[in-house]
């Protein structure tokens, strides 16, 4: 279950296309959320400014998750929702990891760029170093994803799940149990995914890749009845092409859409890996995405 959120703000715009997804994950599942905005030494004579900013900005999330959460057909049993504002000083890859694991974050969410330039971070390579080294998982936002719908407007969200069949690809399934859980089950379902490099050559084999149909098949088939144990809607396809490629053009068909994958699964001949895969994902992608990085 996930009890505290840490959001990443770095005073731009494109940092903050992740507030719409805060208002509507604190509203709907109940989350204590801190909004960190991380200074460098250097701008030591800005802290009250940076300072005002990040509390204006809890203000304003605080109000809005509260609407949200009044509104919740799930609302979680809390008397009160916590928001508040944190400023940091030092390098923020380095601040935000520190913080997190000092105060027991248990899901980060991030822009996937912010602004840059003189005396700024850029949040792109601060979410690379966050993703290589963060033991929670990291919900990333790409800025140009922005659309008319906010995320707790979806009326029905879908995680997508990209799986190859390995144990570290499936280190995802108990973050897509738990969100469903708190989000309420019936609000979501689940789709798993399976992506092969090579066309299906016959019907019973794809080129190239060890296992029939029938047993990539069966596979998903045990995956889909142990999340429905759990009460879960799912149900799975398979895809061939580019593995990056049939995730991103999936996702971006299948509105109000969450991807949540691994950011690491199992390589070889004939494999993909899903560790490049997902680093493509990120940068392809134009909706949500919720990484884990198997411990």
């Amino acid at each position: 279950m996930y009890r505290r959120m840490l959001v990443t703000l770095d005073g731009s715009e494109l940092s903050e296309v992740v507030l719409p997804y805060v208002k509507g994950l604190v509203g709907s599942l109940g989350l204590d959320v801190v909004l960190l905005h991380v200074c460098k030494p250097e701008e030591r004579e800005l802290v009250p400014l940076h300072r005002d900013y990040i509390g204006r900005k809890a203000d304003v999330v605080r109000g809005q998750a509260k609407e949200v959460w009044r509104k919740s057909a799930v609302r979680p049993a809390k008397k009160e929702l916590e928001v508040r504002g944190e400023l940091a000083s030092g390098y923020p890859a380095e601040e935000i990891l520190r913080y997190a694991d000092e105060n027991g974050i248990d899901l980060i969410l991030m822009a996937t760029h912010g602004r840059s330039g003189f005396k700024r971070w850029t949040i792109g390579s601060v979410a690379d170093k966050v993703l290589h080294s963060s033991k929670v998982p990291v919900w990333l936002v790409p800025a140009r994803g922005t659309g008319d719908v906010t995320y707790d407007m979806w009326p029905k969200k879908t995680a997508v799940v990209p799986l190859d069949g390995s144990e570290l690809a499936e280190a995802v399934l108990p973050h897509v149990q738990a969100l469903a859980e708190q989000s309420g089950v019936e609000l979501v379902d689940v789709v798993l995914l399976r992506v092969v490099e090579s066309p299906v050559m016959s019907d019973h084999y794809f080129s190239n890749i060890p296992e029939t149909r029938e047993a990539i098949e069966k596979y998903l088939a045990r995956v889909e009845e142990r999340l429905r144990k759990a009460g879960l809607s799912v149900q799975s396809r398979v895809l061939t092409g580019e593995p990056a490629e049939q995730i991103v053009d999936y996702a971006g068909t299948t509105p109000f859409s969450l991807v949540v994958m691994s950011t690491h699964a199992r390589s070889g001949l004939s494999r993909w890996v899903l560790g490049s895969v997902a680093m493509k994902v990120v940068s392809g992608i134009s909706g949500p995405i919720l990484l884990v990085r198997p411990l």
